[in-house]
């Protein structure tokens, strides 16, 4: 196979460029320089525009990924219990409530299909990958300031699980969420004639 590709007896790192190719970064024939990241592939043949994500897609990745994080979070929850972690917060005005096991499985459940639901809204931008990971960050680092900005009477230890499982939910769903819109930017397909 390597002597069909032409590449038989070339050190690495010097591959023929293929006919489907042409040279490096450009159509075969032209002199205008492509960005499409699938031109770099060993098979560099965009996906069809059929491809581009739809809303149920995102809310698939959505539930998949917030039920993760509610998991993993539970996990965390249940640790903590066993270690004597009290998860007492204060909401309003002093007054004190317990966390939950049933709120800690389902509020990243739920902050992950209202995000994919916010995030659809930016399928096709220019750079919406980028746009809805970086605003996905900046909401995720807003919500870690409720557990921080508890009275004194709150143990850090509290305060320390609930910014855990802020940051387990963060990790799971933004990166996700952000690629699959990122797959709908301008120039992500390659529009087919076939």
């Amino acid at each position: 196979m390597m002597l069909l590709a032409g590449n038989f007896g070339k050190p690495p790192g010097r591959e023929t460029d293929s006919a489907l190719r042409g040279s490096r970064g450009r159509r075969a024939g032209t002199m205008a320089h492509m960005t499409a990241r699938w031109l770099e592939s060993k098979t560099p043949v965009g996906p069809p525009a059929s491809a581009t994500p739809t809303v149920r897609q995102l809310l698939y990745a959505a539930i998949v990924t917030g039920a993760w994080s509610g998991i993993l979070s539970l996990v965390v929850y249940v640790i903590g219990r066993i270690f004597g972690v009290p998860f007492d917060v204060t909401r309003g005005l002093e007054s004190v409530v317990t966390v939950s096991w049933l709120g800690v499985l389902l509020i990243p459940l739920v902050m992950a299909i209202v995000g994919a639901m916010l995030a659809s809204l930016a399928r096709g931008l220019p750079h919406a990958g980028r746009l809805v990971f970086w605003i996905g960050t900046v909401v995720a680092i807003g919500s870690c300031w409720f557990p921080l900005n508890q009275p004194a009477n709150v143990g850090w230890s509290t305060r320390i699980l609930l910014v855990v499982m802020h940051v387990i939910t963060w990790f799971l769903v933004v990166p996700q969420i952000a690629r699959i819109v990122g797959d709908s930017e301008p120039g992500a397909n390659d529009d087919r004639t076939e």
